[in-house]
């Protein structure tokens, strides 16, 4: 049903609709308003298993074509994300052209939610990178296809703890396969990125008394993280040749490309980021290769995707974490399986979504 070669180059010279059609988008939506200045690209890859979830991002993208392409994996993501955790949601993404620090206003935000209602709830959009939960309460007052509301309106409140924490329980089962043992007490972890996610996932291997180092672009970031816990600070070119047990990205994507990969020295990657591979294909056999046991990103990082889940149907925090205390397992299982194989993992994870999906697609066929 999916694609999963060439999807990187394709996107680099294909126009929108041979895009779409490369990756197996649904919809996609460009939201163009000059009087807030707002302009937006609204992907749809996947309804199959229920209406499309999932965060609007913020970004100076260098260009459309850029956008478009960010839009268009990360809403594939969010599809397999969805399968693979047993939520009836599909895969959706939205982005924003502009520098959240000065392009953003209450206007713009509302706008966007009047282009969200226009889908009459094929899409379901959140926060990601650049949006707060006050932006999120603007979106709201245009359109009720929102989640990831303050708890003092009835939603379950900003995300990153809840994505942090199926994070967290990725990369120690990830540990468990690598090492013998999910205990991560000692173990040297490089966390690249400290933004919601990577901060509260800081936490969490500091209370298990991981040896932890840090690196992000932004100054204040490291600056408050070093102040709180006991962490070295890397800098940002030097994150990839670093001595350590555990890489973990947790800013944007692609990190895992043919340069990191010659020079990192770790025995697990495990991170937040989403869209990691730079190359699905080639990225992840090389990984294999090399012997370093990967979580794959969109399995580990669901957490938020639950917590989002778990608000439509009507919130219950409790069981959002013990739902996404269960990737612990499905982690495990996918590298059980990659390896029995001799398969990347990545492969592994898309092939048990796509399966679910499959049959639900039957299912549906039948009604």
């Amino acid at each position: 049903m999916f694609e999963t070669n060439e999807v990187k180059n394709a996107t680099q010279v294909a126009g929108p609709l041979e895009q779409m059609a490369t990756m197996d988008h649904e919809q996609v939506l460009f939201c163009n308003d000059p009087d807030t200045g707002l302009k937006a690209i609204i992907a749809v890859h996947n309804t199959v298993l229920g209406p499309s979830l999932g965060g609007t991002r913020m970004w100076a993208y260098k260009n459309e074509a850029e956008a478009l392409k960010d839009v268009l994996r990360l809403s594939r993501g969010m599809t397999f994300k969805s399968a693979i955790s047993g939520l009836n949601l599909g895969g959706g993404k939205a982005v924003i052209i502009g520098d959240p620090h000065k392009d953003k206003s209450e206007a713009l935000m509302r706008r966007f939610g009047q282009f969200v209602e226009s889908l009459n709830g094929k899409y379901i959009t959140a926060e990601d990178v650049g949006i707060t939960t006050r932006d999120i309460e603007y979106v709201a007052e245009e359109t009720e296809y929102v989640s990831g509301l303050p708890e003092s309106r009835g939603g379950g409140g900003d995300p990153s703890p809840v994505t942090a924490y199926g994070v967290y329980m990725g990369m120690k089962a990830a540990a468990k396969f690598a090492f013998g043992s999910d205990s991560l007490e000692g173990k040297q972890i490089m966390v690249q990125g400290v933004g919601n996610v990577g901060y509260n996932l800081i936490k969490l291997l500091y209370e298990e008394r991981a040896i932890i180092a840090v690196s992000d672009i932004y100054e204040a970031r490291l600056k408050a993280v070093s102040e709180e816990f006991n962490v070295e600070v890397v800098n940002p070119d030097s994150v990839y040749d670093q001595n350590m047990d555990i890489y973990a990205p947790c800013a944007l994507g692609a990190t895992l490309n043919d340069d990191s990969l010659s020079r990192l020295k770790c025995n697990v990657i495990a991170g937040a980021a989403n869209n990691q591979l730079e190359d699905e294909n080639r990225h992840a056999a090389m990984i294999m290769d090399r012997g370093i046991v990967y979580a794959p990103d969109f399995l580990i990082n669901a957490g938020g995707i639950i917590n989002c889940y778990s608000e439509v149907i009507g919130y219950n925090r409790e069981d959002a974490y013990r739902k996404t205390e269960h990737i612990y397992e499905v982690t495990r299982a996918v590298l059980e399986e990659s390896r029995s194989n001799n398969e990347p993992a990545n492969a592994v994870a898309i092939k048990m979504a796509q399966a679910r999906i499959n049959a639900m697609q039957t299912v549906r066929a039948k009604r």
